[in-house]
């Protein structure tokens, strides 16, 4: 199997792409074009041109039953997959280029940060960026100031409780909380 030579397609796959990647100038560009879409959005206070925007941003259709509440940041937009009922509210991070796929009936309260990419630990390396997917599963709640980390599945129903760093998968039916999250209870 040959392996993608894309940058994108490289870090949407789990890569390790070197601060010295002859391609990686294309993340900062790609990052710079989603940015001129984010000033629009938001300045906006229209949810349809904020969708509209989103739309623009994703590569997808924002369906209309979904909410989002600007400032919102991302810094590329086009690996975030949004599904219906989702609510976004105020001040928002997504950092995407691992992959964010937001399931139906899903709340992201405020201040909640998805991020996908990272750095490796080791001093030598620390300049290369490595990606995995965050997956938020149907009807989770994601509570106010909650990081959730790159390869993390957030389990159907789960609640998320302010200001947790969600570090691990989370299962489905239960609520989970504290630095790094552990599950407090099962919703019955």
């Amino acid at each position: 199997m040959k392996l993608p030579t894309d940058v994108f397609a490289r870090l949407r796959n789990g890569g390790t792409i070197p601060a010295d990647d002859p391609e990686f100038g294309k993340l900062v560009d790609a990052s710079f074009a989603t940015r001129k879409l984010l000033l629009r959005l938001n300045q906006s206070a229209d949810p349809n041109e904020i969708r509209h925007l989103l739309s623009q941003i994703t590569g997808n259709e924002i369906d209309e039953s979904t909410a989002i509440f600007p400032p919102f940041h991302v810094n590329y937009g086009r690996h975030t997959r949004i599904g219906k009922r989702v609510f976004i509210n105020f001040n928002c991070v997504f950092l995407d280029l691992g992959g964010i796929t937001i399931e139906d009936d899903v709340f992201i309260a405020p201040g909640v940060s998805l991020l996908t990419e990272g750095h490796p630990v080791s001093p030598e390396n620390r300049h290369s960026l490595t990606a995995a997917p965050v997956h938020i599963r149907k009807n989770a709640w994601i509570g106010a100031n909650a990081t959730v980390m790159q390869g993390v599945t957030i389990g159907e129903n789960a609640v998320i409780a302010a200001g947790a760093v969600v570090t691990r998968d989370v299962p489905e039916n239960t609520i989970v909380g504290g630095v790094p999250a552990r599950v407090f209870k099962s919703i019955a």
